[in-house]
């Protein structure tokens, strides 16, 4: 089984900023450089020849490319407990029209449609119920804004769950308006 998800790297010099603002919580679980990622669609556990199949679908999406730029701090909580905390992105309009093209891609695959709301955003910590005050941050960071990065491709990753978190393996990646990949993609382990 392969354990999947599709998302957008932003470039270097983003990755920089995000990863400078990554302290002053206690307890927080910082992601690292190879973590950071913009996730469109989260896919899970399928087997060899679906994941083919996903791979060679997504090389049928066509678009143009887009300006993103960071926007903002937040964080997601579940009955009232903080477990993530993100950075925004604007504008959002783009990804989600990115975001409908692969949800439509995973269904033509047999996946079932993401029916969850689509908030695009790069995570940069996760807590346990021991995380320290995240107010200081929230307030430092509240109005992160970053220069323009241009938006031209994205990738389908395959996730490693490992004692010290994950590890993201890129397989194959999708540019803008180019043509799909000519060979099929065959999954094998990187390990």
């Amino acid at each position: 089984m392969h354990r999947l998800f599709v998302a957008i790297r932003p470039p270097a010099n983003i990755r920089a900023e995000l990863l400078n603002l990554m302290h002053g919580i206690m307890g927080a679980r910082w992601q690292d450089d190879e973590q950071l990622h913009l996730t469109l669609r989260f896919v899970g556990e399928i087997d060899r020849p679906q994941a083919n199949d996903l791979a060679d679908a997504l090389g049928n999406i066509r678009f143009s490319p887009f300006q993103l730029a960071l926007s903002g701090v937040g964080c997601f909580d579940r009955k009232g407990q903080v477990h993530t905390l993100w950075a925004g992105v604007q504008p959002r309009d783009p990804l989600a029209q990115l975001h409908r093209k692969v949800d439509r891609a995973c269904i033509r695959t047999g996946l079932s449609p993401d029916n969850r709301s689509y908030f695009p955003h790069v995570t940069l910590a996760r807590f346990s119920r021991t995380a320290g005050p995240m107010e200081p941050f929230m307030n430092l960071h509240a109005a992160l804004a970053s220069a323009p990065f241009t938006v031209d491709e994205f990738a389908l990753y395959e996730s490693h769950l490992g004692q010290t978190g994950s590890a993201y393996h890129r397989i194959e990646r999708y540019r803008a308006d180019l043509p799909a990949p000519r060979s099929k993609t065959t999954f094998t382990p990187p390990f």
